[in-house]
């Protein structure tokens, strides 16, 4: 997926104690959604992808936004292959930023 290289991400300091919370349950879409996927449960898909789609960029993380809006549509299509890419590419970015608070 990725080439390996950090990711650079400056979030607002103000949500400094905000963000190992908000990162964990990403960590927890991913199992969380291929759980979902494993079982078939679109709508579980669906709700976590708008759930993503909705919140990430409040939080500075725009890559995760679109990284949701592509889960959500693909969820919402019954595209198993666009959900595992979606996946794959929301744990190679949680696994690659470097996140600096100004």
């Amino acid at each position: 997926m990725g080439n390996g290289e950090r990711i650079a991400v400056t979030i607002d300091a103000d949500l400094k104690e905000l963000i190992p919370g908000f990162l964990q349950a990403r960590h927890d879409d991913v199992a969380v959604i291929g759980a979902s996927l494993e079982k078939g449960d679109w709508n579980a898909m669906y709700i976590a992808g708008h759930s993503m789609k909705g919140s990430g960029g409040g939080y500075g993380f725009d890559e995760i936004t679109a990284i949701g809006a592509a889960i959500e549509t693909a969820a919402k299509a019954k595209d198993a292959a666009g959900v595992k890419h979606g996946v794959a590419r929301l744990s190679d970015y949680l696994q690659r930023i470097d996140i600096t608070y100004a």
